[in-house]
């Protein structure tokens, strides 16, 4: 009862005039951004980050959920219609949406996508209200050691499933890690890494990788691929509605995708892009239309897209009971927390009830908001593909600049701000996934707080962190999550070992 009346507290404030506007808002210039090939709601928020400041971190954060489920929405457009993902969690979508509309039903395609979004949303916004604050009260029994291993468990996670090389993942992880390195030693004062550069000395800001990596990043390689041929797009006809039929083969997809994607958007698995595929998988395994597949299986885009959508509020979960993202975007998010000096943990619920529950509230409220602002206006979303891309990433380019430069009013962070771009654009061409990287620049400060103060309490003696049995056990999580890669390669290469 007691979380009821919480909830509605946050229902109070967050329909409030001024927060419904600023959902709205979030809702649209997400779906805009999710719409656009190749971006998504990291670098929304990324962009949108040093434009806040003059918010309150209700609203601010209410801003951010909107843009959150408006991309992930958005990008199942340009996935169902042009077979272009908008954000890597859609890739799953374009498997069975595209040739759903090529063969003549986009408008069902595209209902599926936005009802399911809806569906999921607030099935396990039902979950992330009342299990979060229950896991804040038993992470309030978590010590130094925990945090440690839980913080190492998220790096290896997220470095070892998401992009095709372990190695490439590892190397993004400790270029992040070094990042969070710079700037003042928070016990002996002694500047590390700074080269003499007096901005370095409180360490790199975060709005400054962020954006650099995400924004910038993506728009230097955006446009150093202008040229590629741009790919066909299905005219927007017929119907929209799901008919009977596609309404009894959806509503199951739904269901099993939504606890798919809460699950594992709980845990540090790096994204919505693992889940949505094991949705698919086990959908294709289930269905009855096993023949469809591949050629517009309604049911393997119904589940993938509500794993989707449902990824995000498990994502809630770490995020504001531990203080832990397990995705870029949320890593995004906790950099905006720390902007608010809102440190998310185990008494965030206490401490920023007026926050939390507001920002749960809307949650509720913006998927009924993606369902009015995405379904009826479809057809105007199409028509910003039309969009010249040249003009997009130059626009990307220009917000990014003005948006370090006035929250700064320095031009040396701004310089480094390009810097931190260049070397976006590269990972992002020679293949390293950048998502390691932004993790460890955020928790690899906090990663070495907890370890040091461990090591403190125990006066020098390691074996601290393998002798508590909740930290020995992360651990050795963490070990076979970073062999599980290494294992699968084996297996999958074992039977050709000996052959001719």
């Amino acid at each position: 009862m007691e979380v009821l009346g919480q909830l509605l507290d946050g229902f109070a404030t967050a329909l409030q005039p001024q927060y419904l506007l600023i959902a709205a808002v979030g809702v649209t210039l997400g779906t805009l951004v999710g719409v656009l090939p190749g971006l998504g709601p990291a670098l929304a928020i990324a962009l949108l980050l040093p434009l806040t400041y003059g918010f309150d971190p209700t609203g601010a954060f209410i801003l951010f959920a909107g843009i959150y489920y408006g991309s992930l929405c958005g990008g199942s457009i340009t996935s169902i219609l042009l077979n272009v993902p908008g954000e890597a969690g859609s890739v799953a979508t374009a498997i069975e949406g595209h040739p759903m509309a090529r063969g003549g039903r986009p408008g069902p395609a595209l209902a599926t996508a936005v009802i399911g979004s809806v569906f999921a949303g607030t099935l396990t916004t039902l979950g992330l209200t009342f299990f979060a604050p229950f896991f804040a009260n038993l992470a309030q029994n978590f010590q130094a050691t925990d945090y440690f291993a839980l913080i190492v468990f998220a790096f290896v996670s997220v470095t070892a499933l998401v992009g095709s090389s372990l190695v490439r993942g590892m190397l993004s992880l400790f270029a992040g890690l070094f990042v969070g390195l710079i700037g003042l030693d928070f016990l002996t004062g002694q500047a590390r890494f700074t080269f003499g550069v007096l901005e370095l000395y409180n360490g790199m800001d975060v709005v400054i990788i962020v954006i650099g990596l995400f924004a910038l990043g993506e728009a230097l390689y955006g446009g150093s691929r202008l040229r590629s041929a741009a790919e066909d797009m299905v005219e927007f006809t017929g119907r929209v509605l799901l008919n009977r039929e596609e309404r009894s083969r959806v509503w199951k997809p739904w269901l099993r995708g939504s606890a798919i994607g809460f699950l594992f958007g709980s845990l540090p698995t790096g994204g919505s892009e693992v889940p949505t595929f094991l949705s698919y998988n086990v959908e294709k395994q289930l269905s009855r239309n096993k023949e469809e597949f591949g050629h517009g299986a309604i049911e393997g885009l119904a589940g993938p897209e509500a794993t989707n959508n449902a990824s995000f509020s498990g994502v809630l979960v770490p995020l504001l009971t531990l203080g832990i993202p397990t995705s870029a975007t949320a890593a995004i998010m906790l950099s905006a927390f720390q902007i608010y000096n809102i440190q998310p943990g185990p008494q965030l619920f206490q401490t920023s009830a007026d926050l939390v529950w507001p920002l749960i509230a809307s949650l509720y409220i913006g998927n009924v908001m993606l369902l009015l602002v995405n379904l009826p206006l479809v057809k105007l979303w199409v028509r910003i593909l039309d969009i010249p891309r040249e003009l997009l990433f130059a626009g990307i380019l220009l917000i990014g600049t003005l948006g370090v430069y006035s929250a700064s009013n320095s031009l040396v962070e701004v310089l480094i701000m390009y810097a931190v771009g260049v070397a976006g654009f590269f990972m992002r061409k020679f293949d390293f996934p950048v998502a390691p990287a932004i993790l460890g620049a955020i928790l690899g400060p906090l990663m070495e707080t907890q370890f040091r103060r461990a090591v403190a309490i125990s006066q020098g003696d390691l074996s601290v962190f393998v002798t508590r049995p909740l930290s020995l056990v992360i651990l050795v999580l963490a070990v076979v999550v970073l062999l599980l890669p290494l294992l699968t390669s084996l297996r999958r290469s074992g039977p050709n070992v000996g052959e001719e």
